[in-house]
């Protein structure tokens, strides 16, 4: 459920977002905005906004505002640019990390929830051909996995090198996330490019009880 903040944040912003075409931003204010977005500073960035800075506004890495405060887990904030019109399917210049996926990572599940709801590409892959999903499987993050999967993410999805999230979620020893994706139907036989499966991954990381989950009884 939004708190008060939350929606009061979203109603200043869908002024700001019917207001917004009328209004030709600036390199100053748009810098002004992403320091304040990365400071987490709401209050300001609505007023730079107001005064014409652009919602989807890059730094030199291509993060923008929401891309900041999605990492940083500002959850009104993220809720309010959305509303301003921002763009939930931008990603950085260099590495192509989406805003999803640094989310994923960070492991805002909330975010993530809101993020899918404005558009976000789950399919999208980083200069590393991985997407959100295994961002969140590699830090263990089983509410996002369960946010990404219940978006319609396959759950066997084979990517760079042969990896599921299956895989990823073992082989770092995170029980929960591969509780959570076993139970979601996972094939647990699976293998990468070099023959191992995720339980493989699990003993031969030292990861004893999670390898222990894929003993059947």
């Amino acid at each position: 459920m939004l708190d008060r903040r939350t929606c009061l944040l979203a109603a200043a912003w869908l002024w700001i977002g019917t207001a917004s075409a009328q209004v030709t931003p600036h390199p100053e204010l748009n810098a002004r905005l992403l320091v304040a977005a990365r400071q987490g500073d709401a209050g300001l960035v609505l007023r730079l906004l107001q005064q014409g800075a652009d919602v989807d506004a890059r730094n030199r890495l291509g993060k923008t505002a929401l891309r900041m405060a999605a990492e940083q887990g500002q959850t009104a904030l993220v809720t309010a640019l959305l509303q301003a019109g921002a763009s939930a399917r931008t990603a950085s210049v260099n590495d192509r990390v989406t805003v999803l996926m640094a989310a994923s990572y960070a492991g805002h599940a909330d975010i993530v929830q809101a993020l899918l709801a404005a558009g976000a590409d789950a399919a999208a892959l980083d200069r590393m051909n991985k997407p959100a999903v295994l961002y969140a499987a590699g830090q263990g993050h089983r509410a996002v996995l369960q946010r990404l999967l219940d978006h319609g993410v396959p759950v066997d999805a084979v990517y760079a090198d042969g990896l599921t999230a299956l895989m990823w979620a073992a082989g770092q020893g995170h029980a929960e996330a591969t509780r959570l994706l076993l139970a979601r139907g996972a094939d647990a036989s699976l293998k990468d490019e070099r023959g191992w499966t995720a339980a493989e991954m699990a003993r031969r990381a030292g990861h004893s009880a999670v390898a222990a989950l894929f003993t059947p009884g």
